[in-house]
Order: structure tokens, then C-alpha cells, then sequence
């Protein structure tokens, strides 16, 4: 991508962000937030939440057998 191509994306992205109300550029802001991927799961995936819940079992299985 030329140099001449990027300034002219940027300036276009500018001005369709300055070009929303203050209302729609919150909502917007919103639905990012919500769509993110927060915590482990983000970084390594879902075996690192799926064993954590496997170590939070067997320790509640302890606690009950005490």
C-alpha cells in the first residue's frame, strides 16, 4: 500500500468518525467493548478455563468427602 493510499484511508476513517453524533459514536464504542474477548480465553484459548473449572471440581469433591 502506497503511502498516498494509507493518508487517503486514514483521512476517510476520520471523517466518518467525526461525521457520527456523540451518541452513535458511544454505541459503537459499546458494541467493540461487548465483542472483545476478555481474560485467558483471549490469550491461550479455552483449555486453560476448561481446566481450572476441572481443578475447581476436584477440590469441591475433597471438601465433600471431609
Amino acid at each position: 500500500m502506497s503511502t498516498n493510499a494509507y493518508i487517503k484511508y486514514l483521512t476517510q476513517q476520520l471523517v466518518e468518525y467525526f461525521n457520527l453524533t456523540k451518541k452513535e459514536r458511544k454505541e459503537k464504542r459499546r458494541h467493540r467493548k461487548e465483542d472483545k474477548n476478555t481474560g485467558v480465553s483471549h490469550w491461550f484459548g479455552i483449555v486453560p478455563f476448561a481446566l481450572s473449572m476441572f481443578v475447581r471440581k476436584k477440590i469441591k469433591k475433597r471438601k465433600q468427602m471431609s
